[in-house]
């Protein structure tokens, strides 16, 4: 499946829709993130910021995200207390996290059928279900 490269203009009217100004240190984190469906930590973002020439420090990187988070332009999947990562896809789904390689593979909504069978707390409302299944390789049956 090929993806339409995505022109810094196009990036940049983006944010603005979404009520991001663009400097260029948001630019070059959005040019990364949002070229394509796909899930990256903060650090192979900032990886992929120096791969293009660029220089950004780790503060301002985890800043951006933050805002593009509140602002509905990325969504966070974490996997782990310590492992969290950014989704260019903020339609819901859910994910599958291999343990072992560390790579996250999407699910479609329809994919998982959840049935809660308690009442929410008085005065709430359901908000969402992020579902992440952890996976690694088969061990080999023991004989």
């Amino acid at each position: 499946m090929g993806y339409r490269s995505v022109t810094r203009d196009e990036i940049s009217a983006l944010l603005t829709e979404k009520g991001v100004f663009p400097t260029p240190q948001r630019l070059d984190v959005a040019q990364v993130i949002l070229s394509r469906p796909q899930h990256l930590s903060a650090e192979q973002i900032i990886a992929g910021i120096r791969g293009m020439g660029s220089r950004v420090s780790k503060a301002t990187v985890y800043n951006t995200l933050n805002l593009f988070c509140e602002r509905g332009l990325v969504r966070t999947v974490e996997v782990d207390p310590s492992r969290q990562f950014y989704d260019s896809t903020i339609e819901p789904h859910h994910h599958f996290y291999n343990m072992e390689t560390g790579e996250l593979i999407d699910i479609p909504l329809d994919g998982v059928s959840l049935k809660l069978n308690t009442d929410l707390p008085v005065g709430t409302e359901q908000a969402g279900v992020d579902v992440v299944i952890r996976v690694r390789g088969a061990q080999p049956a023991a004989d």
